[in-house]
C-alpha cells in the first residue's frame, strides 16, 4: 500500500513539474464585449481564434492561449474607462502576456497605450482610427509622444486613419453634389476628430458647412436639433460617431422629420447594430457609410480564402456575410503570430522588435508594412450605402 501511495505521489509529481515545464505565449484582446457594439466584436474575437487555430495553437515548442477580454461594462452599455484600465493593468503585470489585440474605440487606447508602452507590450489595434494617436501634428500638441512615457513605439494598427477617412468621405459627398452640408459629432476622440477632418476638408472643397454641434449620446431623441436642422436645408447631413453613441437615433429623426436626403456616417457605424437601430425603412437609400477597408465579399487574395472558411467554420448562410472588422480582428492576431515566429527571443521585448520590423506582410488585407509611426501602409476605403436593410457596396474611395 505504502508503494502504491509512493508511486501515485511521484506521478503526481512528475506531471506537476511537465505542466511547470510548459512554455507559454498568452495573447490578449481587449474589446468592448457587452453592449451593441458585441456583434462586430464576436465577429473580429472569431477571427482572432481562427488565426491561433491556423497555426494549430502553437509557435515553435511555445503553446498560445488566448483571453478575450471585456472593455466594457453594463452600466455604459459602451466601452468604459475604468474597465479599459484594469485590463490593460492585469496584461501589464501578467509576464505571460507578450500581445494585446486591442482597443476597438480610439478612445480606449488613449488609456491603455501609456501602460502597456511602460510594459513594453506590443499593442495592436484593429479597428482604431484616430490619427493622433501615432501621427504627430495633426491631433493635439502633445500626441502622440503622451502616450509613449518610454520614447518607444510599441502601438502598430492595421487600418487606415481617420485623416484619410475624412478627406475621401468629404470627397464623396462632392462627387454626389452636395453643396451644403449640417456637422454633428458625439464629443469623443474618434467622434469629433473624424468629423474635424471632414469639415476641414468639406471647405476645402467649396462644400458650405451651414452648421456644427456636438450631441448628447443619450438623449432619447434629437427632434429639437433635427428641426434646427431642417430650417438649414442641408445637401447632406454628416455624423462623426459610432452606433453606441445613438447614430441609429439621429438618422431615424433625421428621416421621420425629412430634414435631409443624405445621412453620412463613418466606420464606426458599419456594422449591422447600426441599421437595426435606425431601423431599416430609415435608412435604405439614404445612409452613406464609409468604411477603412473593403466589404468581405470584395475581398481577394488572402481576404477571399478568409471569408470562404469564416462562412464555413461558423456556418453563415450563403447571403449572410462577416461583420466589416472580422478580417481586422483576423489579420491583427496573423500579424502577431508571424511577429512571434520570427522573434529572436519569445519575450515582449523580442516579439516588439519583430512586430516593428513588419514589412511586406502578405495577409487578407493584401500586401503591406507597418511605417515609422506604427500605421499600416494599406490605404484603402470604400463608400457603402444602404438596401433593403444590408449595407451595399458602392465604390472604392481615394483613388
Amino acid at each position: 500500500m505504502l508503494k502504491t501511495t509512493v508511486a501515485v505521489l511521484l506521478l503526481a509529481l512528475s506531471a506537476t513539474t511537465a505542466s511547470a515545464q510548459e512554455k507559454t505565449l498568452k495573447i490578449i484582446s481587449s474589446l468592448p464585449r457587452t453592449g451593441s457594439a458585441n456583434a462586430q466584436t464576436s465577429t473580429m474575437v472569431n477571427g482572432i481564434r481562427m488565426a491561433i487555430e491556423e497555426a494549430n495553437g502553437k509557435i515553435g515548442d511555445y503553446t498560445i492561449v488566448y483571453e478575450d477580454m471585456d472593455d466594457a461594462s453594463p452600466q455604459r452599455g459602451n466601452w468604459d474607462p475604468a474597465v479599459e484600465a484594469q485590463n490593460a493593468n492585469k496584461a501589464a503585470r501578467d509576464e505571460s502576456v507578450v500581445g494585446y489585440i486591442g482597443t476597438f474605440n480610439s478612445g480606449a487606447s488613449k488609456i491603455s497605450m501609456p501602460v502597456l508602452n511602460k510594459a513594453g507590450l506590443v499593442m495592436i489595434s484593429p479597428a482604431n482610427t484616430y490619427p493622433g494617436l501615432t501621427k504627430p501634428g495633426t491631433g493635439e500638441a502633445n500626441e502622440p509622444k503622451i502616450y509613449r512615457p518610454t520614447g518607444k513605439l510599441n502601438y502598430f494598427r492595421v487600418v487606415p486613419t481617420d485623416d484619410l477617412q475624412g478627406v475621401v468621405a468629404a470627397d464623396w459627398a462632392k462627387d454626389m453634389g452636395v453643396k451644403k452640408v449640417y456637422i454633428l459629432d458625439d464629443r469623443e476622440l474618434y467622434g469629433k476628430g473624424i468629423a474635424d477632418v471632414f469639415e476641414k476638408r468639406a471647405k476645402e472643397i467649396g462644400i458650405e458647412v451651414l452648421g456644427r454641434e456636438g450631441i448628447d449620446p443619450k438623449a432619447a431623441n434629437y427632434k429639437a436639433l433635427v428641426t434646427k436642422i431642417k430650417a438649414a436645408a442641408p445637401d447632406l447631413v454628416y455624423f462623426g460617431g459610432t452606433t453606441q453613441n445613438n447614430a441609429g437615433q439621429i438618422a431615424k429623426d433625421l428621416h421621420t422629420a425629412n430634414a435631409t436626403k443624405k445621412f453620412m456616417v463613418p466606420d464606426g457605424c458599419y456594422e449591422k447594430a447600426f441599421i437595426e437601430a435606425a431601423g431599416a425603412d430609415n435608412v435604405n437609400g439614404s445612409a452613406y457609410i464609409t468604411f477603412g477597408g473593403l466589404p468581405a465579399d470584395k475581398l481577394t487574395g488572402r481576404g477571399a480564402e478568409f471569408r470562404a472558411n469564416y462562412k464555413k467554420k461558423f456556418n453563415l448562410k450563403p447571403e449572410e456575410e462577416p461583420e466589416g472588422y472580422a478580417v481586422y480582428g483576423y489579420e491583427a492576431c496573423k500579424v502577431l503570430l508571424d511577429a512571434m515566429q520570427r522573434a529572436k527571443t519569445k519575450d515582449r521585448a523580442g516579439i516588439l522588435q519583430a512586430v516593428s520590423e513588419t514589412r511586406d506582410f502578405n495577409g487578407a488585407l493584401g500586401i503591406w508594412s507597418f511605417d515609422a509611426n506604427g500605421d499600416t501602409t494599406n490605404k484603402t476605403m470604400s463608400g457603402n450605402t444602404v438596401e433593403n436593410g444590408e449595407f451595399k457596396f458602392v465604390k472604392v474611395l481615394g483613388q
